[in-house]
């Protein structure tokens, strides 16, 4: 097969799981996501996907998480036209141009220099968004943000590969250079980490997860900045619906039970001055 060759490992490597979940869920005749550019990103990769072993129900998933994410993006540029958006561990997603946003927001996209390059090579540059090569746990990169801006950090399928002292920095760091704003994550429990890391797709790539949320609460605590918006915990009824027989049978039952039913959610937070209006 002709294409772009990929060599990442680990973490890295698991950005290539969410785009084949999302290139094949926008593949299907009912694809909620419906994203054209994962598909043709993917198209043009040299890589064995078989390998990730990456079946419908985490193809739907995957896809879910990520039209809640560009939801909550839309929702929060209609409140704040001249906004930036920090996408911070972009991978080779493509919601800057799912979501398309006005000419006035400044758009960042960051991941490793490697990731980077290869996200050139495969998706046409559009204005007003900026690349940023840079590990997301180098303070250098904020330079390149205004400060004046109220600004939406997006963090999907990022945080929990990072060891928690530098999540808590990262957060410090965020804080400290933005007026405010909103910052939307996926985070894990302990017991929601440990599933994880048992999927084939992950155990595939070799890639740790490390940083675990038992309770917002918890970042709260840590955080008197951070003010939660929105929880969102399991899955939607219509979603759950399109997916296997064993996952509809599945799903309700885990929802049943405290431990199972808060292994994974999707957060919103708000924070600082800019934030204020956010609803």
């Amino acid at each position: 097969m002709a294409g772009e060759k990929v060599a990442l490992q680990g973490a890295q490597e698991t950005l290539l799981v969410t785009l084949c979940a999302k290139a094949g869920e926008s593949r299907l005749p009912d694809t909620l996501l419906g994203d054209r550019f994962a598909a043709e990103a993917l198209a043009r990769l040299d890589y064995d996907f078989d390998g990730l072993k990456i079946d419908r129900d985490m193809m739907i998933g995957i896809a879910l998480r990520a039209h809640v994410i560009d939801g909550w993006t839309r929702a929060f540029l209609g409140l704040h036209p001249e906004a930036s958006v920090l996408h911070l561990g972009c991978g080779l997603d493509s919601r800057v141009f799912r979501v398309a946003p006005a000419a006035s927001v400044r758009w960042f996209d960051l991941d490793y220099p490697d990731v980077i390059a290869l996200r050139e090579r495969l998706y046409p540059a559009r204005e007003g968004c900026t690349l940023l090569a840079s590990s997301v746990t180098e303070p250098g990169w904020l330079d390149a943000v205004p400060r004046d801006r109220p600004a939406l950090v997006i963090a999907e399928g990022i945080l929990p590969y990072l060891p928690p002292e530098e999540v808590t920095l990262l957060l410090e760091r965020l804080g400290a250079h933005l007026p405010g704003g909103e910052i939307v994550f996926d985070a894990y429990s302990r017991l929601g980490l440990a599933l994880i890391a048992w999927q084939p797709s992950i155990r595939a790539t070799g890639a740790k997860l490390l940083w675990s949320l038992d309770d917002p609460e918890d970042l709260l605590r840590q955080f008197p900045r951070f003010e939660l918006v929105e929880e969102l915990a399991g899955y939607d009824p219509r979603q759950v619906a399109r997916m296997s027989l064993a996952a509809r049978l599945a799903i309700p039952v885990m929802g049943l039970v405290p431990a199972l039913s808060r292994i994974g959610r999707l957060l919103r937070f708000r924070f600082g001055s800019a934030g204020a209006d956010g609803g």
